[in-house]
């Protein structure tokens, strides 16, 4: 659950970065898929810690 919220979170972050620095729609979709990969392997890690502590 953790990863799916944080991949949307990176998506939407990602998409409104390359709005507002001005980005043509393949930039932003660029931008959200690659913000996306990264917050959802964030998210991975985040909760295999959560679930080692429990």
């Amino acid at each position: 659950m953790i990863v799916i919220l944080a991949a949307l979170a990176g998506a939407i972050w990602g998409g409104l970065l390359a709005r507002k620095r001005g980005g043509k729609p393949a930039d932003i979709a660029q931008y959200a898929a690659g913000y996306a990969i990264a917050f959802a392997l964030a998210g991975l890690f985040v909760t295999i810690a959560l679930e080692r502590m429990l």
